[in-house]
C-alpha cells in the first residue's frame, strides 16, 4: 500500500517508508492510500490480543512479513499485565471502560511505543537504511516515557525527549528523567507542549540540520503520533474492545456502540475514526476535552482557534492548544484536497487558525461529537466515580466519563482510561479524600490506604532511582541541544 502526504508534495511506496520518515518533506503527515475493509469481526473473537494486532497492523503494512510480525507483537505485549494491553472494565449496562493503563509506563501510549521500535528498525533494514536513526519527541507527559522505555538500548537508534519542563505532573517528570539506557537523552524546555512540538517539527524541516545530522551518518525519525507507526497500533484497541464485548454478551455483531476518548493531540481518538472507516460499527466517536477545551469549540463552531488562553490542568496530556493529528481528519473530510490542507495549516501557523465548510462540518457530525470538563467537574467526577463504582481512575479519563455522561446511556458507550491514577496521585487523592499532599509518593500511599487499589510496582521501584537528566533550555535551543547529544560518544 502506498502512502501519501496531507500536503501533497509527497508519496511514497510503502509503510516502511512512512514510518521511517515519520513527517512528509513537505511538512504533512503520512496517510494510508485507502482504509482496508474488515468485513469479518468474527474471526477476530477467537483471536488473542497480540493476532488481533497482527492481523490489523497488517492489513496498513502489507511489505511485513505476517509471522514476524506476529512474533514482533506476542514480545511487545508480553511486557503487559496478563499480556493483554486492553481490558475492559463494565460499571454499568452502558458504561465501560477500555484500561490502555497495564504497560511498563502505565498509559496507553505503551500499546503503540512497545511495538513501534520494530516496525521502524524493521522498515529500515528494508530500505537499507544503515545510518543511526535519532528519534524525536515532544511529550505533554505520558508519550516521553513510553518511547524512551520502548527505544531504551535498541541497536542503531537514539532518542531525545522534550517535555515542557513545568507542564507535566511529578511522576511524569520523574518517570522521564530517572530513565535508564546509553541511547536516550532528556530535556525540559521553557514552555509548553505546543512550543515543544513546534521545536519538533522545526527540526523536521530544516535541511541544514538534516545535512549536519547526515554528516554524521543520522537520520531523523519521529515517535509521536504524527508517524503513522505511533498511529496504526492505536485502532487495534478498537476492534479488540468492541470484540471482547461481543463475546461478553453485552453486544452482538454489528450493533454500533460509541467510544469516548480524552483528547490533547488528536492522534487516540483519530484511531478511532479509521477504525470506522475499517467498517467497526461505531455511532459515535465522542471528544473529551479540558478547559483547553479548542476541539470542541472546533467542532462546535467550525472554525480552530489556537488564539485563547491556555491553562495547565491536572490532566496535563491533554494540555494542548495545536493538535496536530487533526489535519488527517481535516484532510479525509476536505475529500483528501491537498491543496486545501495545505492551505488550512498555512493559516494556522500565521494566523492561529483556520476554518471548515457547512458541508464539512455536516460530515463531522456523522462521526463525531464534543464536549469538556473543567477542573472542578473534573475533581468531582473522579470522586463520583469512586463512591458510585468504587472504580479509581485518572484525571484524564473522568474528563472522558464526564463527557460521556453528559451525552446520555441511549449506546453502549466505552470511555478509553488513558493511564494509571498513581500517575496523578496528588489529583486524585485530593478527589477522593479533600486532602492535600505535596510529596506524590506519600499521596501515592495514602490513595492506596483509601481506595485499597494497589500501588503498581513501576511506581514503587520510581522512589529509589536516580536522576539522570536536569537540563532545562529555553524553547529556540533545541536544535543546539539535539546536536550535542548526536555528537556525544
Amino acid at each position: 500500500m502506498k502512502f501519501l502526504s496531507t500536503r501533497g508534495k509527497e508519496t511514497v511506496d510503502n509503510a516502511s517508508y512512512a514510518i521511517v520518515e515519520g513527517l512528509a518533506a513537505d511538512g504533512g503527515l503520512f496517510v494510508p492510500q485507502y482504509f482496508p475493509k474488515i468485513n469479518d469481526l468474527e474471526k477476530l473473537l477467537d483471536m488473542d490480543y497480540p493476532e488481533r494486532a497482527a492481523y490489523i497492523i497488517g492489513k496498513f503494512l502489507e511489505e511485513y512479513d505476517n509471522a514476524e510480525l506476529l512474533k514482533a507483537c506476542r514480545t511487545a505485549y508480553s511486557a503487559f499485565q496478563e499480556a493483554d494491553p486492553a481490558p475492559v472494565v463494565k460499571l454499568d449496562d452502558n458504561l465501560f471502560v477500555l484500561e490502555l493503563f497495564h504497560g511498563p509506563t502505565l498509559a496507553f501510549k505503551d500499546v503503540a511505543l512497545t511495538i513501534l521500535p520494530y516496525l521502524l528498525r524493521n522498515g529500515a533494514d528494508r530500505l537499507g537504511i544503515k545510518d543511526e536513526i535519532l528519534i524525536l519527541v515532544a511529550t505533554s507527559g505520558d508519550t516521553g516515557k513510553a518511547a524512551l522505555e520502548g527505544f531504551k538500548d535498541k541497536d542503531g537508534i537514539k532518542i531525545n525527549v522534550f517535555y515542557p519542563s513545568d507542564g507535566v505532573s511529578d511522576m511524569q517528570k520523574l518517570q522521564m528523567r530517572t530513565q535508564k539506557g546509553d541511547n536516550v537523552n532528556v530535556v525540559g524546555v521553557k514552555g509548553n507542549f505546543d512550543d515543544c512540538q513546534t521545536a519538533v517539527k522545526k527540526l523536521f524541516s530544516n535541511k541544514e540540520t538534516a545535512r549536519k545530522l547526515k554528516e554524521k551518518n543520522v537520520v531523523l525519525s519521529s515517535a509521536n503520533s504524527i508517524n503513522f507507526g505511533r498511529l496504526v497500533p492505536q485502532v487495534v484497541y478498537y476492534f479488540s474492545a468492541y470484540c471482547d464485548l461481543v463475546s461478553a454478551g453485552e453486544i452482538k455483531i454489528g450493533e454500533k456502540v460509541n467510544f469516548t476518548v480524552p483528547t490533547g493531540n488528536f492522534g487516540n481518538i483519530l484511531a478511532g475514526y479509521y477504525a470506522k472507516q475499517m467498517g467497526l460499527p461505531i455511532d459515535k466517536l465522542i471528544c473529551a476535552s479540558n478547559s483547553n477545551n479548542v476541539l470542541t469549540e472546533f467542532f462546535a463552531s467550525g472554525t480552530y482557534d489556537a488564539n485563547r488562553e491556555f491553562f495547565t490542568t491536572m490532566s496535563p496530556s491533554m494540555d494542548i492548544l495545536i493538535s496536530s493529528n487533526l489535519e488527517r481528519l481535516i484532510f479525509e473530510i476536505s475529500g483528501r484536497d491537498t491543496l486545501l490542507t495545505e492551505k488550512r495549516m498555512a493559516e494556522l501557523i500565521k494566523t492561529g487558525k483556520y476554518g471548515i465548510s457547512d458541508n464539512e462540518r455536516e460530515v463531522l457530525g456523522k462521526d463525531f461529537m464534543a464536549g469538556y470538563c473543567d477542573e472542578d467537574e473534573c475533581l468531582e467526577e473522579i470522586n463520583s466515580i469512586f463512591e458510585e463504582y468504587g472504580y479509581v481512575c485518572d484525571p484524564h479519563t473522568a474528563v472522558a466519563l464526564k463527557v460521556a455522561q453528559d451525552f446520555g446511556k441511549a449506546k453502549k458507550n466505552i470511555v478509553l482510561s488513558t493511564a494509571s491514577p498513581y500517575k496523578f496521585t496528588q489529583s486524585v487523592l485530593k478527589s477522593i479524600t479533600g486532602k492535600n499532599e505535596k510529596d506524590a509518593f506519600k499521596a501515592a500511599e495514602m490513595l492506596e490506604e483509601e481506595t485499597a487499589a494497589p500501588i503498581p510496582t513501576q511506581i514503587v521501584d520510581l522512589k529509589s532511582a536516580t536522576v539522570r537528566f536536569n537540563k532545562i533550555i529555553d524553547k529556540g535551543d533545541a536544535t543546539d541541544s539535539v546536536m550535542e547529544f548526536v555528537s556525544e560518544k
